[in-house]
């Protein structure tokens, strides 16, 4: 079954991106992730304001592979670095509909 990532991330630093993206785009890739969305344009139309710089959307093949990258020692460093740069959430998401 599909799994989604879906972030919110703020940098408050900008020196992490530019290593980030290359090992990023590589180690999801390498997990059988693909990204649905990166993008700085997104608009909230409801709820509480939430403030966020990037919106990402990844699909994964499974919950497996989604937790496999975030546990990848090459992405680890990576990681690191853009949570001390940044302000992130990162919610997986199960592909399904429980309400159906």
């Amino acid at each position: 079954m599909a799994y989604y990532s879906v972030l919110d991330v703020t940098p408050t630093s900008e020196d992490w991106i530019p290593d980030y993206l290359p090992t990023a785009n590589e180690r999801v890739a390498a997990h059988g992730g693909k990204y649905v969305a990166r993008t700085t344009s997104h608009e909230q139309v409801e709820g509480d304001t939430q403030e966020a710089g990037l919106r990402i959307i990844i699909e994964w093949p499974s919950k497996e592979a989604a937790k496999a990258f975030m546990a990848d020692e090459d992405y680890a460093p990576h990681l690191a670095a853009r949570t001390t740069g940044s302000v992130s959430h990162h919610y997986l998401i199960e592909g399904k509909d429980d309400l159906a």
